[in-house]
């Protein structure tokens, strides 16, 4: 089953490696994701001790196998991010997003897919010098489907490349530095709180609780098209009626509309209704956002004929 020469990857334990990350994780590999895969894992065999790749696919198939996707994961996601990254979504956000929302006394976001913790603060940094919502009545969640990840955006300690798009002075109010990096500061720690996360798992989704708005930027673009659709579903779940989504810039809800719809006339997959056509796009004044529609409340007496 394997390829001669050492280390290498064979075809078809590229497919079984690959199967296993799609269904725990909705994993899509484009054409070069053989050899990504081979580079990034590669390290697991001699840390683990194995010979080859199929050795590796029977420990991944084994008792330990949950624990090994986890490490895997770690390696194959593209954690690349920096503070106040697609800065002009973010102060729309802040400063027609919330207004969108009603204004509302309290806040609850979701960033899903965090990486290391960056886009976390700067939502937070955004809102506490946009918005009339203090501190106290902001809640930014961030998850991310890495460990590893996640212990890092917990410290909320950040290198100078993370302040790339950040001026100075942002810098000194949100962040002091130390001898090992710059530290958020304990009224932006207060506002923010980091939980490890598969987004196909509903059951742990549905522990975050009803949220007003989601970031998830740039993570999308990596999932086959059942996960995404998937995701989007439990996406629409979590949030409030009003709730906005924030996606990146490289993705659109409305792609996947027509995306489903032309399955749909091709015989491609059996007829859906794709999760995306549950949100109604909004435009900002340089921003698309999307809506899960508000409530419609009934008029007085009930319902008209």
């Amino acid at each position: 089953m394997t390829d001669a020469g050492e280390g290498r990857m064979s075809p078809e334990e590229y497919g079984a490696i690959a199967e296993l990350l799609r269904e725990r994780f909705g994993l899509a590999f484009g054409l070069d994701g053989r050899s990504v895969l081979e580079r990034k894992l590669r390290d697991r065999l001699l840390r683990l001790r194995l010979a080859t790749f199929t050795d590796y696919v029977r420990y991944l198939r084994g008792d330990r196998g949950e624990a090994e996707l986890g490490e895997a994961i770690d390696l194959v996601t593209v954690n690349e991010t920096y503070l106040l990254r697609e800065e002009p979504q973010l102060r729309a956000f802040a400063e027609e997003g919330v207004a969108l929302l009603g204004n509302p006394r309290r806040l609850s976001i979701w960033s899903a897919g965090c990486s290391t913790g960056e886009e976390v603060y700067s939502i937070a940094i955004s809102l506490l010098e946009t918005s009339r919502v203090g501190a106290a009545e902001i809640r930014v969640v961030g998850t991310d489907v890495s460990r590893r990840c996640i212990q890092a955006a917990r410290r909320g300690v950040f290198g100078a490349s993370s302040f790339r798009a950040v001026t100075d002075a942002t810098r000194r109010r949100w962040f002091h530095e130390r001898s090992d990096g710059f530290h958020a500061v304990d009224e932006l720690k207060r506002t923010v709180h980091f939980s490890h996360l598969n987004l196909l798992d509903r059951g742990k989704v549905a522990l975050i609780g009803t949220v007003d708005a989601i970031f998830c930027r740039n993570v999308l673009i990596y999932l086959e098209d059942a996960a995404r659709d998937r995701i989007v579903g439990t996406f629409h779940d979590v949030l409030a009626p009003g709730g906005l989504l924030l996606l990146g810039h490289s993705e659109s809800l409305l792609h996947e509309q027509h995306r489903s719809a032309r399955r749909s006339v091709t015989n491609e997959a059996p007829p859906m209704v794709s999760a995306a056509s549950l949100f109604e796009p909004v435009h900002l004044r340089s921003e698309v956002v999307y809506r899960k529609p508000p409530e419609r409340r009934s008029s007085p007496g009930g319902p008209r004929p």
